[in-house]
């Protein structure tokens, strides 16, 4: 036992070793210098917690397939995920339920508006998408459990399989947003107007601002987006967070829909499905390649962050991830892990 336990310390000794010299790493370094600088945007003020946040936060994480991390500056300063919980709560949703039924409940088309715009589409009776506030909302009030307590463990469970560590909840946050969710609610009882949302508007309020309200890392963020590059597989536990089968359904709907109603010009820029949240966190995936996390909660007009996005333009653009890039191959990437071949 103890060779086992010498043997995996020398294995994770090696990665890192092979991190910190990695022309990845060094091109992570220079990302974060170039950006740290830039100070557009604002601090998201309508939840107040959140704009107690430094505005100078600012880290780069990324995860590949196989388990190698490469991550710089503010990559372990925690802060709550927001809407970037959206897709996986969503996938949790399909696991309870299958495809079919959750698709008659919530949509999938792009809705071109905000993501808290009381806005449905009443012609099939469904929030456009899950992605948005309204979709979330209905979401959330799918997930399985005899109480409030056990839909709430089971979200703490998901995402600990998908970041490989102990959840938990930034209280502050979530008295705050149930305190100024006036908007939330109002989309969530137009819903139940219509017949789109059951059962206990409040407890399931509660569990939408519980989901917003974890707290996460750059680098889980980055494992996290690793994991669905992985076919939910986490590279670094070895343990499935969700089912393969619908791991597309999942990315699919990040691709036109994950980055608010800039999420076309991202589709066309960056080419990465990918989840935004006004907590200033943005994930990215590469599918069977690796996972981006970026944090900085300094916000564009759009509530993305605005060195997220510049550092995920980047990385995408520097080694040819854009899903529909079709003049170069992985040769600029895999350089870029294990050196010049």
């Amino acid at each position: 036992m103890q060779d086992e336990s010498i043997r995996d310390d020398r294995q994770a000794l090696t990665g890192d070793l092979a991190a910190m010299t990695s022309p990845l790493q060094a091109y992570l370094e220079t990302l974060h210098h170039t950006y740290q600088p830039l100070r557009e945007g604002a601090m998201a003020d309508y939840i107040p917690e959140l704009a107690k946040a430094n505005p100078d936060w600012f880290g780069i994480c990324i995860v590949t397939v196989d388990g190698r991390v490469y991550q710089v500056g503010n990559y372990d300063q925690e802060f709550t995920m927001q809407s970037v919980s959206k897709p996986f709560v969503y996938g949790l949703a399909l696991e309870d339920h299958g495809r079919d039924y959750v698709l008659s409940k919530v949509g999938v088309e792009p809705s071109g508006d905000a993501f808290n715009a009381i806005v449905l589409d009443e012609q099939s009776n469904r929030p456009y998408n899950p992605m948005v506030n309204a979709g979330a909302i209905a979401i959330a009030g799918l997930i399985k459990g005899e109480n409030p307590a056990e839909r709430m463990n089971r979200l703490l469970e998901l995402f600990r399989r998908y970041t490989g560590r102990t959840m938990r909840l930034d209280v502050a946050v979530f008295l705050s947003e149930r305190t100024t969710g006036d908007r939330n609610r109002a989309i969530a009882y137009l819903m139940r107007n219509f017949g789109m949302l059951a059962g206990n508007l409040e407890e399931t309020l509660d569990l939408y601002f519980q989901q917003c309200s974890l707290l996460v890392t750059c680098h889980d963020l980055a494992v996290i987006a690793a994991t669905l590059a992985n076919d939910g597989l986490n590279p670094i536990t070895h343990e499935r967070a969700v089912d393969a089968d619908y791991v597309q359904d999942m990315l699919s709907v990040m691709y036109t829909c994950g980055m608010y109603d800039f999420s076309g010009e991202w589709a066309y820029r960056v080419g990465l499905p990918a989840k935004s949240g006004v907590g200033g966190g943005i994930l990215a995936v590469a599918p069977r390649k690796l996972g981006i996390g970026v944090f900085s909660p300094l916000l564009d007009t759009r509530g993305n962050s605005v060195r997220g996005v510049k550092v995920c333009t980047e990385i995408s653009r520097h080694f040819g991830l854009h899903a529909f890039n079709t003049c170069t191959d992985d040769t600029r990437l895999r350089e870029a892990i294990f050196g010049r071949l």
